[in-house]
């Protein structure tokens, strides 16, 4: 008899069969988008989707950010009402940090979710947890979910060091969430 695997997000498994999570269609590019941004309390989180998405409006044309939460918990899923809301009132969104094992699960898992949705996502990831954040993938039915990675860790990084982060990450998060990433 096999070992059962256990879904630490707490959602019901997707069945194995599954052959890939739907992908939100992608615009060209950024100009005019509406961006969210969904921290998940880990340190410098807030900081790094800051500064993302202060990048993405200088830098891409990107209209603002118009929505930013905090999940209650960087373990636990997006409830379907913050997943709604980002839907409703964004154009793509931004997620993460990732920066240990749960969190970088619960992210990929969130982003899943979100372009399941419609919603183009990108998920922020620490290079220390990309097994884990795989495993969430394929639990997800999205094995191969693509997610930018930034070197471990980023929670004890400075002001300044975060913003280093955040411009080595910028290109890849437009590449998620464009046409350019296709």
């Amino acid at each position: 008899m096999p070992n059962a695997i256990l879904d630490p997000t707490g959602r019901a498994p997707v069945p194995r069969e599954t052959t890939g999570a739907p992908r939100a269609a992608r615009r060209p590019d950024l100009t005019g988008a509406r961006i969210g941004l969904l921290e998940n309390t880990k340190h410098n989180a807030d900081l790094l989707l800051d500064e993302l998405g202060a990048r993405l409006v200088a830098e891409h044309g990107a209209a603002e950010v118009v929505l930013r939460r905090t999940k209650r918990a960087f373990a636990l899923p997006a409830p379907d009402e913050l997943v709604a809301e980002f839907v409703d009132g964004c154009d793509v969104v931004i997620t993460g940090v990732g920066d240990c094992g749960s969190c970088s699960a619960s992210a990929v898992a969130d982003g899943v979710v979100f372009e399941a949705a419609g919603l183009p996502a990108a998920v922020i990831c620490s290079d220390a947890f990309v097994t884990t954040a795989d495993a969430m993938a394929e639990l997800r039915g999205a094995p191969g979910y693509a997610y930018a990675t930034t070197a471990h860790p980023v929670a004890v990084l400075s002001r300044e060091q975060v913003a280093e982060r955040a411009e080595h990450l910028v290109a890849a998060v437009v590449a998620l969430l464009t046409d350019a990433g296709a």
